[in-house]
């Protein structure tokens, strides 16, 4: 295994390099008759994709993905799913000054480690342009998901020093920032003519809040689902940390504090982030994750070349001066993924068991 596989039943193998001719997915396990169109999937990618704004990568890639298959008079087959992007605007050139270099706090001298070869135009697999095939798959899973009343949306809470004093989901889908608390937008672009003008980048903190997730989705054991969900997330380009449920003060916090008592009614509290022992327990799942300041930067840097030298490195090129603002759909598609397959897991281990609600509506 090569780890370019993700998922148990509803699976994604995804394929392809930054500056390569193009990149693609296939989704084999997902179910029959889903009523699912290219345009479903592109409205997806349209939130990803780079060179929308000034804020992000100003590589211009439309992105049209292409159904090569599995898809038949706008229902799934329940056969395995192709999709692909080409690549159009590549712009290997850019690279050329630092293929035997090593970027800081980049993946080349692993990816050199490890192999003994290397894609360095735009990091090849290691680039986030990899994470538009997940957000096409994740568009399928989203489909489905919705058609059973679960929604995921994310969000971006804090950039560099600049954090939301609240969280308001529908302010995070009508800016450039997928920032939640729109009093700091005028704070955010200020600091944004600033990176861009010195060549630099900060990193950021995201969130994603799943609604009507229904009881008893997970394993108790190794796939517990807060598992995969953050191994899912841990899998997005840049990501440092993931955390589910209430954390920022819970070590200030007693046990009969941090617990959510119970009543008829339901919960009392949230702090677990709607998963005990690895499963879904049918309240708001919500998680929070830090993505790291972008890599590949104009500031002059140290570092090593591949002959053993010290070297300055200045990245040429074009990147986000924060990576972690176009991680908000990739979030999203892989929290879908995550549920998608757990969900046919569960329907197929227990059947058409009854998932009610414990407690009195």
């Amino acid at each position: 295994m090569s780890g370019n596989t993700f998922g148990k039943l509803f699976q994604v193998t995804t394929y392809g390099e930054s500056h390569g001719k193009a990149l693609g997915c296939v989704i084999d396990g997902c179910p029959p008759q889903i009523e699912i169109s290219a345009d479903d999937i592109q409205s997806e990618l349209n939130r990803r994709k780079p060179g929308q704004s000034d804020i992000t990568t100003q590589r211009k890639e439309a992105d049209i993905v292409e159904i090569l298959s599995g898809v038949f008079e706008g229902k799934t087959l329940g056969t395995p799913i192709s999709l692909i992007i080409y690549n159009q605007d590549q712009r290997s050139k850019d690279y050329s000054n630092i293929k035997d270099v090593f970027r800081p706090n980049h993946a080349d001298i692993t990816y050199q480690a490890k192999y003994g070869h290397r894609d360095y135009r735009g990091g090849g697999r290691s680039s986030a342009r990899e994470t538009a095939m997940r957000v096409a798959a994740g568009a399928i899973a989203k489909k489905y998901l919705n058609s059973h009343g679960i929604q995921t949306e994310g969000y971006v809470s804090q950039i560099g020093s600049i954090s939301a004093e609240y969280i308001n989901l529908t302010s995070a889908k009508t800016n450039k920032y997928f920032f939640c608390d729109e009093s700091k937008l005028e704070e955010l672009d200020a600091m944004f003519l600033e990176l861009i003008e010195e060549g630099n980048s900060v990193g950021a903190k995201l969130g994603v809040r799943v609604s009507n997730c229904p009881i008893g989705l997970g394993e108790p054991v190794f796939d517990k689902i807060d598992a995969d969900i953050a191994k899912a997330i841990m899998s997005i380009n840049a990501v440092k940390s993931v955390s589910i449920g209430h954390v920022d003060n819970i070590l200030d916090l007693k046990g009969s504090e941090a617990r959510d008592e119970i009543t008829k009614e339901g919960f009392k509290s949230n702090n677990a982030g709607g998963i005990l022992g690895g499963i879904t327990n049918g309240d708001l799942i919500e998680l929070e994750f830090i993505v790291k300041p972008t890599s590949s930067i104009k500031s002059t840097g140290q570092t090593i070349n591949t002959a053993g030298e010290e070297v300055k490195v200045e990245v040429t090129g074009r990147h986000d001066p924060c990576v972690g603002i176009r991680a908000v759909p990739i979030a999203e598609a892989m929290i879908n993924l995550v549920l998608m397959d757990h969900l046919l897991r569960n329907q197929a281990q227990c059947g058409k068991v009854d998932q009610s609600s414990p407690f009195e509506n």
